[in-house]
């Protein structure tokens, strides 16, 4: 007996000979599971409450979180481990608008997610009477996802949720919205009616082939080029085509860049790599592979200073969406289609006599991250008192080189900056982090999704500003005992925690947060273990113990007070008041 036949059947209504019923929350069940959507992150309440108890007793896992938004973040990242729409759950208004940030996140980021939220009934909040937390929710998504669509009735269940699934993960992933008014739950039909309202999608993000043409114009740049690079975006890690990716990059002999969620789609130790040598990779390159990477800001948009001398580079950029094309610069050879399926192409239009790049463009490369290499060892093993950001997170880099298969989840300013460049990644999608928009307070969430999702345990590196952000979901992490380890690099403060109030008086400066705060004990009160570590040996050994154990551990890192600088590493973004003095 099918899972959606068994739940129609417990709708019978015994000793009365009637046929068997469904209702609304069964069916909303039951079209989710025939889709293979097994996972939804929630906060219950009106008028979802019933849905959730509903999913749980048909086996499904139903993950409640303190907050709308982390249950978002989680669910988006879920869509984006498994390319599989993760499906976050709220009440109406106020519900559904926390859970908003990360529909719009999860758009901007092209994570499949559908946002799922009760909503009030339209025949009052359309002449806007003043219903229980009355709002156009429908009106309000639009502009921050891919879709949106509204069920009315229990016979249209299975097909809206076959549109949204089909939407979030067709041509460029991203955030669905599907509404549902409170009394379409309790709304009962005929269950072999119901059965057959639900709809199983077939191939849901089908292949896009790139045109011969396009292929045959983007190796024929590619063989001009003096000093190639290859720079591979989430997009790239996303699509899950990393043998494929690997034999591109390899057989092309061209170094690569990965953009930080790209890490470890090959090794960051693979000796193509150019991390190290970020800087010259990107002013010198002649063309320019895009693979899942966009020239947004996070690249300088394709231009300025970081790209050298305007105009001399040539891109060829691989994307599934044809608008992305020249979005900021000149692409000399778009390739539109799936990655995988592009990176295939080019790989087969190759040969077998593909000539290697120069060989003074790969020493140059070679040279500069030895040399930079060298440079920042001496500050990743120090051993200072307080812990400065690099020495912390160079006792965190030589964990996760013994422990390749733990996930890395970052956030922050400082924290997130710094450890993009020294925590060296091995595996696919084994870092995850604020992406494209930059947002903070992603990691509770994410890190709650990655353990779900891949069993594996997790290690959360996360400032103490960004942590505030999320920190009530240590008790999350509690109640579902998650394998996860957070690390709360503590300068109590944004930036830093130095900052003083220049009139004085009782007020702290804005950027400062309370002085030694225990964060470990968020972590204590709820079941879980807390550690204060004061040096690099500390710090190591109590991750170390935390990954061994697999419960859920938060460890405050104490780093020295003055040790960041302001916004990171893109101060430039955060303009400065020309008429009050700096310190």
């Amino acid at each position: 007996m099918s899972a959606t036949a068994s739940s129609a059947d417990a709708q019978t209504v015994e000793g009365q000979g009637q046929e068997p019923l469904t209702d609304g929350f069964h069916l909303v069940v039951d079209a989710l599971k025939l889709n293979g959507i097994n996972t939804i992150y929630a906060v219950p309440g009106i008028p979802i409450t019933d849905l959730c108890r509903t999913a749980q007793a048909e086996g499904m896992r139903v993950v409640s979180f303190r907050h709308e938004q982390h249950a978002g973040y989680a669910a988006s990242i879920a869509g984006y481990l498994t390319k599989t729409p993760g499906i976050c759950l709220t009440v109406s208004a106020p519900g559904f608008l926390n859970g908003l940030t990360a529909l719009a996140n999860a758009t901007t980021n092209c994570f499949p997610m559908i946002l799922v939220s009760g909503s009030s009934e339209r025949e009052i909040v359309d002449l806007q009477q003043g219903d229980y937390e009355e709002m156009d929710q429908l009106a309000i998504a639009r502009p921050h996802c891919k879709a949106a669509f509204r069920v009315l009735h229990a016979e249209d269940i299975g097909i809206g949720v076959a549109r949204a699934i089909r939407a979030a993960v067709s041509g460029r992933p991203g955030g669905v919205y599907l509404d549902l008014p409170g009394k379409i739950f309790a709304q009962v039909m005929d269950a072999e009616a119901g059965r057959n309202s639900l709809v199983k999608v077939i191939d849901p993000a089908p292949a896009q082939l790139p045109a011969p043409s396009a292929v045959s114009r983007a190796l024929e740049v590619l063989k001009g080029a003096k000093r190639p690079l290859i720079i591979l975006g989430k997009g790239a890690a996303y699509a899950q085509a990393d043998e494929a990716i690997r034999e591109l990059v390899e057989k092309s002999g061209i170094p690569f860049l990965p953009m930080s969620m790209a890490k470890g789609l090959l090794p960051d130790n693979h000796p193509q790599s150019a991390g190290a040598a970020r800087s010259l990779a990107l002013k010198e390159s002649d063309v320019v592979l895009l693979v899942g990477a966009r020239l947004n800001w996070l690249l300088s948009h394709g231009k300025g200073k970081a790209w050298g001398e305007p105009g001399a580079k040539r891109f060829v950029q691989i994307d599934i969406e044809p608008t992305e094309m020249d979005s900021n610069v000149e692409i000399a050879a778009p390739l539109v289609g799936d990655i995988g399926s592009c990176v295939t192409a080019l790989t087969q239009g190759m040969g077998g006599n593909w000539a290697q790049p120069p060989a003074d463009w790969i020493d140059a490369i070679e040279q500069r991250k030895q040399a930079n290499i060298e440079k920042m060892s001496a500050r990743l093993m120090n051993n200072s008192v307080p812990m400065d950001f690099n020495s912390a997170l160079g006792a965190l880099r030589a964990v996760v080189k013994e422990r390749p298969d733990t996930i890395l989840v970052n956030e922050g300013a400082n924290t997130l900056d710094l450890a993009r460049g020294i925590i060296d990644i091995y595996k696919p999608r084994h870092r995850l982090d604020v992406g494209t928009w930059g947002v903070m307070g992603i990691g509770m969430g994410f890190s709650a999704a990655a353990a779900i999702e891949t069993g594996k345990p997790v290690l959360a590196v996360v400032g103490d500003s960004a942590f505030g952000f999320s920190g009530m979901e240590v008790e999350t992490l509690c109640r579902y005992n998650l394998p996860v380890c957070v690390v709360v690099f503590n300068n109590n403060g944004i930036y830093r925690g130095n900052e003083t109030n220049p009139l004085g008086g009782a007020d702290p400066a804005p950027l400062v947060f309370v002085k030694d705060a225990r964060y470990e004990k968020m972590m204590e009160a709820f079941g879980g273990v807390g550690v204060y570590a004061t040096t690099r040996d500390e710090l190591a050994r109590a991750v170390n113990e935390a990954l061994d154990s697999g419960r859920p551990t938060l460890i405050n890192a104490v780093i020295d007070e003055a040790a960041g600088t302001e916004s990171g590493r893109i101060g430039n973004l955060n303009p400065q008041s020309a008429l009050s003095k700096k310190k």
